[in-house]
């Protein structure tokens, strides 16, 4: 038997500190400019904590490869109670920022629990999945995986924090897939929920075209009186849901925001402040960039959380759309290099976490950037391993850790096959 340091994929911890690296450039760039002695002090010192986050992280990403495989799994369980209990004090005794509250404080060190709690969670579905009862259907484990992701959701809503929420919403659908459980149709019909809810926001007469299609197509699809009544309840479900989760849930800033998706213009002095100042930010950039700290969007601060949120302006801004195009390759190169990894491990635990925490990447790279270049609403979620974050950071580290631990020593999974 090989090694397990012979199987790690060094290829995945290249291009992740290359993304790292990028990160750390864009914030740099955002907080020492020639605007810099204007901004908060605190701000100031984001690259210099950044830089603190990646030497905590890169420690955290080698103690978890050098940890035995059946290890993490046995401790999925215990992880994932802890990051109840952290997003329960945090609702309870956590500190506001930016209006969440989210944040758990030890002395100066503060915590955004919700980034912890993706790993936790994503590490107990993938242990309760890769049983084979669950992967034959057996509807009590796939129910039970769905509310081990919708208890750190509610939670995390609770803090105020949509969009973090909507990320563990996403693991539901991601996960159920990969574990080859839940029938194709009805993966589509979440697919089509998605795509529905995207279009109410965008414009409800094409909504309502699109669900009445998606209907028809589902009911004339499946032939079966049964699947089809369920569908239809289910469609119904998803409208009532969207409609209650648009204008009962969210705050009246967020809603704001998503009625400023459909005309930034409209709203330019308030909710569509941030997307026109980015689609500014990143057209203004051109093909090659305005060089390296000579972003006028970004150094005299036009551009709102240009460290955080709003980070890929920056590299819009100052190095063009080349330089964007070459960040979301790197994102490509180790989305793809993470799903073969996936693929290639055979055995479902290794895989299914993968997969999980390959989503979740996904999940934010196609919201962040499509909330800068205006395709999206403006959710607020941080760009992975781009974002100032210390918590993101590692959290994003340490499940990337544990996917490649997991790969390297998949043969450890066969008794889980």
């Amino acid at each position: 038997m090989r090694p397990w340091y012979k199987n790690l994929d060094w290829v995945s911890i290249l291009l992740w500190v290359a993304l790292v690296g990028i990160g750390l450039t864009a914030i740099y760039s955002a907080t020492h400019g020639p605007a810099r002695e204007f901004l908060l002090e605190s701000v100031q010192q984001n690259f210099n904590r950044q830089l603190q986050w990646f030497g905590i992280s890169a420690a955290v990403l080698g103690i978890i490869l050098l940890l035995p495989a059946r290890f993490i799994v046995k401790a999925a369980p215990v992880a994932y109670v802890v990051c109840l209990g952290l997003l329960g004090a945090a609702l309870a005794f956590g500190r506001e920022v930016n209006g969440a509250k989210s944040w758990l404080y030890i002395g100066p060190v503060g915590l955004q629990v919700a980034e912890i709690a993706k790993v936790g969670t994503v590490l107990a579905v993938t242990a309760l999945l890769s049983r084979k009862e669950a992967r034959r259907g057996s509807v009590p484990y796939l129910v039970g995986a769905a509310l081990l992701i919708l208890i750190p959701a509610v939670l995390v809503v609770m803090q105020n924090d949509t969009g973090t929420g909507l990320v563990f919403l996403a693991l539901i659908p991601i996960m159920m897939f990969w574990s080859g459980a839940v029938p194709l149709p009805w993966m589509a019909l979440a697919g089509g929920a998605a795509a529905a809810v995207y279009l109410v926001i965008v414009s409800p007469a094409y909504a309502a075209i699109f669900v009445g299609l998606a209907t028809v197509g589902m009911l004339l699809w499946t032939r079966s009186k049964a699947m089809s009544a369920l569908m239809l309840v289910g469609v119904g479900a998803i409208a009532i849901a969207a409609w209650f989760g648009l204008f009962r849930v969210l705050e009246p800033h967020q809603v704001d925001r998503l009625v400023a998706f459909d005309d930034p213009e409209a709203f330019r002095y308030g909710a569509g402040f941030h997307v026109i100042q980015a689609k500014a930010a990143i057209g203004s950039g051109g093909l090659f960039g305005k060089g390296f700290t000579n972003g006028t969007q970004t150094q005299l601060a036009y551009i709102p959380e240009n460290s955080t949120d709003f980070i890929y302006c920056v590299i819009g801004e100052e190095f063009g759309f080349l330089g964007s195009m070459a960040v979301l390759l790197v994102f490509a190169f180790l989305l793809i290099r993470m799903a073969g990894l996936g693929v290639q491990a055979g055995f479902a635990l290794p895989r299914l976490f993968i997969a999980g925490m390959t989503g979740i990447f996904l999940v934010h790279i196609l919201i962040n950037v499509g909330m800068t270049i205006g395709l999206m609403p403006v959710i607020g979620i941080p760009l992975p391993f781009i974002s100032y974050g210390g918590s993101a950071l590692l959290a994003n580290t340490a499940m990337l850790a544990i996917a490649l631990n997991l790969h390297a020593k998949r043969d450890q999974f066969a008794v889980y096959s």
